[in-house]
């Protein structure tokens, strides 16, 4: 027998009220309709895909919260019916005398009616007035915010802005955070969200700390305090703040907040890589650095094919200076078989040995590498003999420091206005620099030096403000300024530097700074050769690890004749061999005439009263003071003012 109309009425409307119940106790929408990724346990934060029209707030509640809260009114309105239920016949009563004498009713009704209307008024005005400044921020940054980052996030556009965006009232104070709650998919832009982040809510000086992992990743927007505008050595603080600096850790400049930037070479960074454009202030940045180390006894080898870059170094004790290629070439291989013998120095004394027993540290200041390099290569193919290898020994020589330069206390700073890996030898060499610091970059520059670091800092053309950018962080720093006189009066005012040796009366000895410019006074043998060569470039085998034979002693030869370390009292003998033209003896008027005829006798006489560099001599002729040739000619290549065509260079 077939249901009745009535049965099958009864029959849905019981279900539609087991299903109510149901989605009463489960905390869902009791449409049916589910708006968000809100679950029984956790609250939602953003729309499923599909959804429109305006989703109200308690769809991203926790459907537990959903059904607390329900169950409260229910069990509110069924106490309510029981109550008056139970006072039925009370309240019957009660309002059977109202009824007969309404005034006294009437009377309290008003009293409380204006009571109650005062309250709702004030009440009203009260949260209108604490909750200003919140709908402010809603209205003219929170929902802005939101219409321009919802869809670079992938976010449905009626997703509650208060979900996922997270900005306190005073955002665009210092020490201000944001926090961001991104996708799981993370499949968005992160210089797009940043860029968007920064022009909507008009941030400056702001780090982006990206959180992806986990269930929840998010970003925090912080908000730092500017470095200062100056950096000044001269301040009385600044200058206490570099006296308490470590040895190995020169302060680089001020960071935000007040705090110091320095770099640790033995713990950090060895080497250190300035890059930036015309007047960035490359110079200025390595004479901070220099000057600091030269104070604790360092030795440092300028290598500056600009000739000017570093004029206060000029005669500093511990200070080598090399203005010409030619000695920049030298300068790097000897610096390079220092190295080497640095290394078996090291082997020999163990791990557990003193660094400072390897010898003084050093530190290499190479100038404009970009210009460098090129003409380093294009000297190396002008003096080149067959069979000597392809590429410059310098380079290599360089290369093998970057390389082993922490343990064996030797340092890099390296300046280039486009260091690429083309220029510095290799992407594999420019990431030797684990400590690059950045100042008037383009966006391509810091993406090729510093891609670890999203977004890449807005470049300012502030005078000395710079990015140093290490361990996958950049701090934005305002390097320390020396003058020229506060860098030289700190460099020779600190500890004397230390001779570069090994102790031990049997050990092997390294050079110094000073004995280094002249360890290229003997010719080398060929390699693998029995005799030596007469025609070999004497820088050909520098980068061998065989050494040359010792030379000969020097011939004896009669008074007048011109060989170096040789006084006129003593005899010649007419069958020796006449002395290569860098070793000759010779006085300031031969030495005009004969090597140096642009530049005057005066000239030079000047020079060896007032120039520290100016080389010392190596005997005698009566009472004339004689000098080396070649160190004449090394001294005229690399003085500040550079002699023109008289150098047998050209």
């Amino acid at each position: 027998m077939g249901q009745s109309r009535f049965d099958r009425q009864v029959e849905e409307s019981a279900e539609s009220v087991v299903v109510g119940i149901g989605k009463i106790l489960a905390g869902r929408d009791l449409d049916g309709v589910r708006r968000t990724d809100a679950t029984f346990w956790r609250a939602g934060a953003r729309i499923l895909p599909g959804v429109e029209g305006r989703v109200p707030r308690r769809s991203y509640r926790a459907g537990w919260q959903r059904m607390a809260s329900r169950v409260a009114w229910l069990g509110a309105a069924a106490g309510g019916a029981g109550l008056a239920g139970w006072n039925y016949e009370t309240t019957a009563r009660t309002a059977q005398e109202l009824w007969e004498n309404p005034d006294p009713v009437l009377a309290a009704l008003e009293t409380g009616g204006i009571t109650a209307a005062s309250a709702a008024t004030v009440g009203g005005l009260a949260y209108r007035v604490l909750t200003r400044e919140r709908r402010e921020l809603m209205r003219e940054w929170v929902l802005p915010l939101h219409d321009a980052l919802h869809r670079p996030l992938g976010l449905a556009e009626q997703t509650d802005p208060r979900r996922y965006l997270h900005i306190p009232h005073n955002f665009s104070d210092d020490d201000a955070e944001i926090r961001i709650d991104l996708p799981r998919q993370l499949g968005f832009s992160r210089d797009v969200v940043a860029d968007i982040l920064t022009q909507k809510l008009a941030l400056e000086g702001v780090s982006f700390s990206w959180h992806p992992a986990g269930a929840k990743p998010y970003v925090l927007v912080k908000k730092t305090r500017r470095p200062p505008a100056k950096a000044a050595f001269r301040d009385p603080r600044t200058r206490e703040l570099v006296a308490a600096a470590k040895e190995s850790a020169p302060v680089i400049g001020i960071g935000s907040g007040g705090r110091v930037v320095c770099v640790d070479l033995d713990a950090e960074s060895p080497h250190i890589l300035v890059n930036a454009s015309t007047g960035g202030g490359k110079s200025v940045t390595l004479r901070t650095i220099a000057c600091q180390m030269l104070h604790h006894g360092s030795l440092v080898f300028v290598l500056d094919t600009k000739r000017i870059s570093h004029p206060w170094a000029h005669g500093i004790d511990g200070v080598t200076y090399c203005r010409d290629i030619a000695d920049i070439h030298d300068q790097l291989i000897e610096l390079g078989q220092t190295g080497r013998l640095r290394t078996r120095i090291a082997d020999d004394l163990g791990i557990d040995a003193d660094p400072h027993a390897i010898g003084p540290r050093l530190l290499i200041l190479l100038e404009e590498v970009n210009a460098t390099m090129k003409q380093l290569a294009r000297y190396w193919e002008k003096i080149r003999e067959p069979g000597d290898p392809k590429t410059s020994p310098a380079i290599d020589a360089l290369n093998e420091i970057l390389y082993m330069g922490r343990q064996l206390r030797m340092h890099v700073l390296m300046v280039a206005q486009s260091a690429t890996a083309r220029a510095l030898g290799g992407p594999e060499v420019r990431e030797q620099f684990s400590t690059r610091i950045l100042a008037r970059y383009s966006v391509n520059a810091w993406r090729m030096l510093a891609p670890e670091v999203h977004p890449a800092p807005k470049s300012t053309k502030h005078l000395g403000r710079a990015q140093v950018v290490s361990g996958g962080t950049a701090r934005e720093t305002q390097v320390l300024f020396f003058t020229e006189a506060e860098a030289r009066q700190w460099a020779t005012t600190g500890q004397t530097p230390a001779p570069a040796t090994r102790p031990g009366p049997a050990q092997p000895q390294e050079p110094s700074a000073g004995s280094l410019a002249d360890a290229w006074s003997s010719t080398p043998e060929v390699l693998g050769a029995t005799e030596p060569s007469a025609t070999r470039h004497p820088l050909a085998d520098a980068w061998s690890l065989t050494p040359a034979p010792a030379p000969a002693p020097a011939p004896a030869v009669g008074p007048g004749d011109p060989v170096a370390g040789i006084t006129a009292t003593q005899p010649v003998n007419p069958a020796d061999p006449v002395p290569a033209d860098d070793d000759q003896a010779v006085g300031l008027r031969e030495a005009h005439e004969l090597h140096l005829p642009d530049i005057t006798v005066a000239a030079l006489r000047f020079a060896r009263a007032n120039d520290s560099t100016f080389p010392g001599s190596v005997g005698k002729r009566g009472v004339e003071l004689l000098y080396r040739a070649g160190d004449l000619k090394k001294w005229a290549r690399n003085r500040p003012r550079a002699a023109i065509g008289g150098t047998d260079l050209d």
